[in-house]
């Protein structure tokens, strides 16, 4: 009897030491705060229909950016000055709480009223629609430096060039085309093998804050040793002149330097 007492008594102080022993879960599940449809997004003009424009998520408890095709935002509200007339169409991206989402509103810029940041103009010109075409600042085997090797991750030393394979010894095939800039409804981009080649159109992304021009669908003039994200540092923009540098060509592994002139 006294042998079944202990037993009970060993098999009892087992149960307490593995129940002690298993963990307390405190399981909390993430709550939406509201539906897409309860996300209220709101455009201000400065001006009826002009180019100043003022993008707002207004309802509480949502986080988020601004998406509004020429760069991005991450904050609930930004200020911009818009290139395009037309219909623009502006996103929001951001979390209801369990999920993401995506809403859109649509801002209809009937005048340009607004100056643009000046590389606006240095790119596509003063008539934003009729835009600016571009070329080498160079031709084949002419020892100048327009499409070369330089160093990699060092937009400071662009204009190095450890190879001058355009001006010496193995440019591009379209070494002789040229590539348009405009505005015309859009921000447009077209490229041509050679000068009377059909265009390659796509579009483009000018980041003034960071410098940098984003080619989409299409290809740069010399992109041979580009980046299929098709995104250059912007070394030098006037209004005749354009430098180009990628950091890390994946071609060549090196830097890449692309110089090129208004016509």
């Amino acid at each position: 009897m006294k042998i079944n007492k202990v037993m009970y008594l060993i098999i009892a102080s087992f149960l307490l030491v593995f129940t002690a022993c298993e963990p307390i879960v405190n399981e909390e599940h993430l709550v939406d705060s509201t539906n897409i449809e309860g996300v209220k997004l709101v455009a201000t003009q400065s001006t009826p229909g002009g180019n100043e424009i003022t993008l707002s998520m207004v309802t509480p408890g949502i986080t988020g950016y601004w998406d509004y095709g020429l760069g991005k935002a991450l904050t609930n509200e930004v200020k911009i000055i818009y290139p395009i007339p037309g219909k623009a169409t502006f996103k929001y991206v951001g979390t209801l709480g369990s999920q993401f989402f995506t809403k859109t509103i649509d801002v209809q810029v009937d005048k340009l009223d607004h100056a643009l940041n000046p590389m606006w103009y240095y790119l596509v010109s003063n008539s934003t629609a009729a835009g600016k075409t571009w070329v080498f600042d160079g031709v084949k085997n002419d020892d100048k430096l327009w499409w070369f090797m330089s160093a990699p991750g060092n937009p400071d030393g662009a204009m190095g060039a450890w190879w001058n394979a355009g001006g010496q010894c193995c440019p591009p095939s379209d070494w002789a085309g040229k590539m348009s800039f405009d505005l015309n409804g859009a921000a447009n981009f077209n490229h041509y093998e050679t000068l009377t080649a059909p265009a390659e159109k796509g579009s483009f992304v000018l980041d003034v804050a960071n410098k940098k021009l984003i080619i989409i669908g299409s290809k740069m003039l010399g992109s041979a040793a580009g980046n299929k994200d098709g995104v250059y540092s912007i070394v030098t923009l006037t209004d005749t002149k354009m430098v180009l540098y990628l950091s890390n060509s994946e071609t060549y592994g090196t830097g890449w330097t692309f110089v090129f002139k208004s016509i």
